[in-house]
């Protein structure tokens, strides 16, 4: 189950790396990078996974061997910067989108060309 765990991770890592190089439209790029982050948190998640460990929830009665949380703190500090990412890339597109009135890259890039120019 790991090995198509990891393969789905790579076929969304490889949705979201494609997004981000192959379009035009900034807001398809920007979630396109929120799909990569969520393709990069969920194989940290898939590879720090242990079955049959328990959760570290120390208590008087608790004896075994624990799950590491260090992977899963640093997923979730992971997914708030992402989220953060995304909506302050989405502020900048939507100021862009007001000053050029698109959001295709090419035209954005010779109405800047046009700008320089003049």
């Amino acid at each position: 189950m790991t090995e198509l765990n990891i393969l789905l991770i790579a076929l969304l890592f490889a949705v979201g790396l494609w997004g981000t190089l192959a379009r035009k439209n900034i807001i398809k790029k920007v979630i396109a990078l929120s799909v990569l982050n969520s393709s990069i948190v969920a194989l940290f998640i898939v590879c720090a996974s242990v079955s049959g460990e328990k959760a570290p929830i120390i208590d008087n009665s608790s004896g075994g061997v624990f799950v590491d949380p260090i992977p899963q703190a640093l997923m979730l500090t992971a997914i708030v910067v992402g989220f953060s990412l995304t909506a302050v890339a989405l502020v900048f597109v939507w100021r862009l989108f007001k000053a050029y009135g698109t959001l295709n890259i090419d035209h954005i890039e010779l109405r800047t060309k046009d700008d320089n120019n003049a």
